[in-house]
């Protein structure tokens, strides 16, 4: 009989499979949902800063009464955030399985109050949705770093449950980045944060949104990095996110090192029922080559591995193309 019991940052789940934040995670009826199709934990849906000041401006019609404007964006922001800890304590009622909230970070200082009342709300951890757009041509890279580590720094002098930081794919040195985020307090880190992605219509010559949902291809950037990252440092927790469809793409995870993997476009286009497609799909695979847990197969073709390096480094189509005839 196998097992997909995992521990993650400390917190027991029945599987390494997380919801990740989206709308989804919004809906306690959802939530419950997902908890019977097997998920080992949930991501609240993040709450925007962005969010809160677009609403706040959509109620202000006149800018000549200061007072009122002032009053306006703190009912809102009070409002917005209160729903959000009513959404953690009604998760922790209903779920047996761990409740993560999620905070959208765009710099330090903001949301280190809302922290505190996440924690005392209940939540099992915090993941801080990170994502700073480097476009101050005189700002250097370490500059950049530097703010999301004050982010951690600061976030971790607060809290005392765990903290995940979110984090994407456009960093100079994605393995020393890492590491300095662990050594300033990140219990685990994330990979790959989706972001919103521009696009253009050229019929209409207008701006828009590309698709927001992610596809199974994406998955390679992050299995790349996940053999990399768990193979440099075994006692890295980390999250694999984006282009995770099947429990084919799980299992490829976990083998690469993740301690957890996370879905999210998946249960749009496939239902909640694809957490237990997923999970069936895993125990399987566990069965049929004989490991009875996760740990057991966990990070075993990960970059540690020096018969595996060479293919997780290769980025050129040279060696593949010069066999083809």
């Amino acid at each position: 009989m196998v097992d997909l019991k995992t521990k993650f940052i400390g917190l027991e789940m029945p599987s390494p499979i997380i919801a990740g934040s989206c709308g989804l995670t919004s809906d306690i009826k959802k939530l419950e949902e997902m908890a019977a199709n097997g998920v080992g934990a949930v991501i609240l849906k993040s709450i925007f800063e962005e969010q809160i000041h677009r609403e706040a401006s959509e109620h202000i019609t006149d800018n000549s009464y200061p007072e009122e404007t002032d009053y306006i964006r703190h009912y809102i922001r009070a409002n917005t955030i209160q729903q959000y800890i009513d959404l953690v304590k009604q998760a922790k009622e209903r779920l047996s399985i761990p409740v993560i909230g999620s905070i959208s970070c765009l710099q330090d200082g903001e949301w280190i109050d809302f922290a505190r009342e996440l924690e005392k709300a209940g939540a099992d951890a915090l993941e801080l949705n990170a994502f700073i757009l480097p476009t101050d041509e005189f700002k250097e890279s370490k500059e950049v770093e530097a703010m999301y580590y004050a982010i951690v720094r600061h976030v971790k002098s607060v809290v005392n449950i765990p903290v995940i930081i979110k984090i994407g794919r456009y960093f100079t040195n994605l393995s020393a980045f890492v590491s300095k985020l662990k050594a300033y307090g990140a219990d685990a880190v994330t990979i790959f944060n989706r972001f919103y992605e521009p696009d253009i219509d050229i019929e209409r010559m207008a701006m828009g949104a590309a698709p927001v949902f992610s596809s199974a291809m994406e998955l390679r950037t992050t299995l790349r990095w996940t053999g990399i990252l768990c193979g440099k440092d075994p006692k890295l927790q980390l999250s694999a996110s984006t282009g995770v469809h099947s429990g084919e793409a799980a299992i490829k995870l976990l083998l690469a090192g993740a301690a957890t993997v996370q879905v999210c476009s998946v249960l749009y286009e496939e239902g909640l029922g694809a957490i237990s497609k997923i999970n069936d799909s895993m125990a399987e695979w566990m069965q049929r080559k004989g490991f009875e847990s996760v740990d057991a197969f966990r990070g075993k073709l990960s970059y540690a591995d020096a018969n595996h390096a060479e293919r997780y480094e290769r980025a050129q189509f040279m060696k593949y193309f010069s066999d083809k005839k």
